[in-house]
């Protein structure tokens, strides 16, 4: 009893013995960066008179700045069409293995994530040299049927990054879902089954309905992953002709050059504020819809 007494008023720090070497890491690589980040923001450097403090004169300057919103207009239009083909892709592929119907289903699944295993730099070398209009497939296949496919063309170009991120991310996302249609035991496919159940009214009715909690998941990883485009188009800036790809193409490469290119590391750290606020604000509205949905 009097060990009891002990061990409920005296605090038991054995947990942060584990913790701490993630803690210091975490501290160390996001926690400090993000709050010099937005002590920078607060500051300008100016040729005369060195860093002065200007309070929120860099986030009114952004908010006028019309190269910003044109770069979140965007990856804003990039995520609408890309992310919802994407996980669509990704739901029937999970489907599709859980079936059980399948051929080849080890095989199957491994080679659909495997592209998630390839680096996004090594990934947009391969497909821009698919692209190439001179030397690559999509050239080939012109001088084949005598086409004049330009997949670097400005008015497709966007569409040909998100089928770079869609054949990344696809096989990710599909595990997530089949990991969730895994935890159905077989024996309810089986009663509905003897009940008269079809096919698609089981996966109506019980699988869809079970990848709720992941598709929101998938979501929110995906919206922050299309607000962070950088890899993709800045690799294909050197190979896609012209002036396609500007340096403010997407925000991160607006803030990436703005700060190592333009000598601007207060403008970009403002920027970088920006982009987060309004990632973590559509991220948390997607999650209460989520909820709300779930909760029905």
């Amino acid at each position: 009893a009097p060990s009891a007494r002990v061990n409920r008023h005296k605090p038991d720090w054995r947990g942060w013995k584990f913790m701490w070497p993630f803690a210091v890491v975490f501290v160390f690589v996001f926690i400090i960066p993000l709050v010099y980040a937005v002590y920078i923001s607060f500051y300008k450097k100016q040729m005369i008179g060195g860093t002065r403090f200007v309070g929120l004169e860099n986030y009114g300057k952004l908010l006028a700045d019309p190269l910003f919103w044109s770069s979140v207009w965007r990856v804003a239009l990039f995520t609408v069409v890309q992310v919802p083909i994407m996980l669509f892709l990704a739901a029937a592929m999970a489907l599709c293995i859980d079936s059980m119907k399948l051929h080849g289903t080890k095989f199957f699944r491994i080679s659909t994530f495997l592209p998630y295993a390839v680096p996004a730099v090594v990934s947009t070398l391969i497909w821009g040299f698919v692209y190439g209009a001179k030397y690559g497939l999509v050239g080939s296949l012109n001088d084949l049927l005598g086409t004049h496919i330009d997949m670097f063309d400005p008015s497709v170009l966007l569409a040909s990054i998100g089928n770079i991120n869609t054949w990344e991310f696809t096989g990710y996302n599909m595990l997530i879902f089949y990991s969730s249609l895994s935890t159905i035991p077989h024996s309810l496919y089986e009663a509905a089954s003897i009940d008269g159940a079809s096919e698609w009214k089981i996966v109506r009715s019980i699988k869809l309905p079970e990848l709720r909690g992941s598709l929101a998941i998938t979501v929110i990883f995906s919206i922050i992953g299309s607000f962070q485009l950088f890899n993709e188009p800045s690799i294909l800036q050197s190979m896609v002709p012209g002036n396609a790809i500007t340096t403010y193409y997407t925000p991160n490469m607006y803030a990436y050059n703005l700060s190592f290119s333009g000598n601007q590391a207060n403008y970009a750290a403002a920027l970088a504020i920006v982009m987060a606020v309004i990632t973590m604000a559509i991220a948390y509205a997607v999650q209460l819809k989520s909820m709300k949905e779930q909760m029905k």
